[in-house]
């Protein structure tokens, strides 16, 4: 990241401010580890996907889709049960289109990087 002169001086008295304030400290969130698979790895703490090193931009559902997906690595997941994680709501016939419809945008986006 490049900063200009004006951009570098603020930047440093932001810097001198919270060391100045160690009691802001206990604001500040823990991180979340990152996810990681063969040549996947999720980074939730940025709502960051990269597929071989390479940035992956996801829709809000989709990254929610992968995280459960890369969670349960090797677990079967029903219909209802990704349904209900991602969307937050019961599954009824018709979504069963939605969910393949996600999985298939999914695919393209990480395998067309291969």
């Amino acid at each position: 990241m490049k900063l200009n002169e004006e951009e570098k001086k603020i930047f440093e008295d932001f810097l001198s401010f919270l060391q100045l304030h160690p009691e802001l400290k206990k604001w500040e969130l823990s991180s979340e580890p990152v996810l990681s698979l063969p040549d996947l790895e999720i980074d939730p703490s940025q709502r960051l996907v990269r597929c071989n090193q390479k940035e992956v931009g996801l829709t809000a559902k989709e990254y929610s889709l992968l995280c459960l997906l890369t969670v349960n690595n090797g677990r079967v997941l029903t219909y209802s049960q990704i349904y209900e994680k991602v969307w937050g709501e019961a599954l009824t016939i018709n979504e069963r289109g939605t969910i393949g419809y996600h999985v298939r945008n999914l695919r393209k986006k990480l395998y067309s990087r291969l």
